[in-house]
């Protein structure tokens, strides 16, 4: 800031003449500026509105402010930096916009296996913290890893010689509220808020006991959303968990709150209903539907006109096939048509199959338990097939029936020892999905 203050100021043209030096024309001239911003400022002062009208009209507008890179030192002679990764950066660019200036550190750096993620995730927009002496030796680093597991690579120097270690950030959360309406698709609308992919998964997870988002979606559909955003010394890290949701699909609402409790936690109505179902509608979360549950097609392989018991899901080679409801792997293997197939038995009459897979997870086996929504495999085009795609089944007592029509049976809702608790952990999350939900209307009308 200093140094634009410094270059305004450069650029300020040359002092102005004494008045007197003027010549009188000049001098007119100015004076009748003078007098007409003088009258208007009377002007202006005699029309201004009064404060209660100004009260009426102001709107406040809230906007986060984005966390300003750090440059910092002590006493002693240490400087604390922090650089964000830029496109096109290498680490050797990174460290000197850091202040290294060490050819030992960035010795250690190449050779040892623990920091070769530093060379390896130079993803733009990521925040890296340095300390230095004066000299521009390295003090220590902290390079946050990709993924999920919130952890950093740790590079200290003690004793003369460095150490490099993988470590979890503490993290803090904060709370934002969006809302948005169907145009396109649901991740084209997440997409226009800047809502994180993620965000959108969890949204979709969430309602999939009441939307099939490959079929109901419509446009002017809209959904209001509150959640957090993981932070790291004031740096944002990752978004976190979905707190409060509401999702119109077709004109009618479904809402969602979490709770936690010493028995489990979940996503409930405000109201205490548990919002999850025994089984989701689909087992893909996104995808189109190529061909349903029809008691009569013409089999594109066998060409010849026959039942097709099951819904089939086109979609990409290796999307992920989730498990429907919580259940025991019953068969997993090859089966003719059915080429790699799994299925499911859930509770007593209910089962479900997969089939077509590409691939099963990893660890699978008969007898394995699987809950709601683990990956239990990822689309092929194995058996009798004619491009990728999963066939899916829904069955009860081992008879096929819609999945796209049957009434799903829901999950026990909370416990009157639990009514108290509840409201006190939700009230707040369901006065802020309220409030957003109101403004969503009010920029929609």
């Amino acid at each position: 800031m200093k140094k634009e203050k410094t270059r305004i100021l450069a650029h300020l043209p040359p002092k102005l003449p004494p008045l007197s030096a003027a010549k009188p024309k000049h001098m007119w001239a100015g004076a009748s500026v003078a007098a007409v911003c003088f009258f208007g400022m009377v002007a202006a002062f005699g029309t201004a509105p009064t404060s209660a009208e100004i009260q009426d009209s102001l709107q406040i507008v809230v906007e986060p402010l984005a966390p300003a890179l750090i440059e910092s030192h002590d006493p002693i002679g240490r400087f604390v930096r922090e650089e964000r990764i830029q496109r096109g950066d290498t680490t050797a660019s990174l460290l000197s916009r850091l202040g290294v200036q060490d050819q030992q550190a960035f010795t250690f750096l190449h050779q040892q296996p623990e920091t070769q993620s530093i060379f390896r995730q130079l993803r733009p927009g990521k925040v890296v913290s340095a300390t230095t002496n004066e000299s521009g030796e390295l003090l220590s680093l902290t390079f946050p890893l990709n993924g999920t597991k919130d952890t950093a690579i740790v590079v200290e120097k003690r004793d003369g010689h460095f150490l490099a270690k993988e470590e979890g950030l503490k993290l803090s959360a904060d709370v934002q509220m969006k809302s948005g309406e169907i145009r396109s698709s649901l991740f084209a609308a997440t997409d226009a808020l800047d809502l994180p992919d993620s965000i959108a998964v969890q949204l979709a997870d969430i309602f999939a006991g009441d939307i099939d988002f490959h079929r109901d979606l419509r446009r002017g559909d809209h959904f209001s959303v509150v959640y957090e955003t993981l932070y790291n010394q004031g740096q944002p890290i990752r978004a976190g968990r979905i707190l409060a949701a509401e999702f119109t699909n077709q004109g009618k609402a479904f809402r969602a709150v979490w709770f936690e409790s010493k028995d489990g936690q979940g996503y409930y109505t405000p109201e205490g209903k548990n919002i999850r179902k025994a089984f989701l509608r689909s087992p893909l979360e996104f995808s189109r539907i190529s061909s349903g549950f029809t008691p009569a097609r013409f089999h594109p392989i066998l060409q010849t006109w026959r039942a097709h018991k099951g819904v089939d899901y086109a979609a990409a080679s290796g999307t992920r096939i989730k498990a429907t409801g919580d259940g025991v792997v019953e068969f997993i293997g090859k089966q003719g048509g059915f080429g790699n197939l799994i299925v499911l038995r859930h509770q007593t009459k209910f089962s479900t199959a997969y089939a077509h897979m590409s691939r099963f997870e990893s660890g699978l086996r008969k007898g394995s338990r699987v809950s709601q929504g683990d990956v239990i495999g990822y689309v092929g085009q194995t058996g009798w097939a004619t491009g990728p795609h999963l066939h899916y089944e829904f069955r009860i007592n081992n008879v096929q029936q819609n999945p796209l029509a049957v009434v799903l049976p829901g999950a026990p809702p909370i416990s009157p020892q639990q009514v108290a608790d509840f409201k006190r952990q939700t009230e707040l999350l369901a006065v802020r999905l309220e409030h957003i939900r109101g403004l969503n209307l009010a920029l929609l009308d």
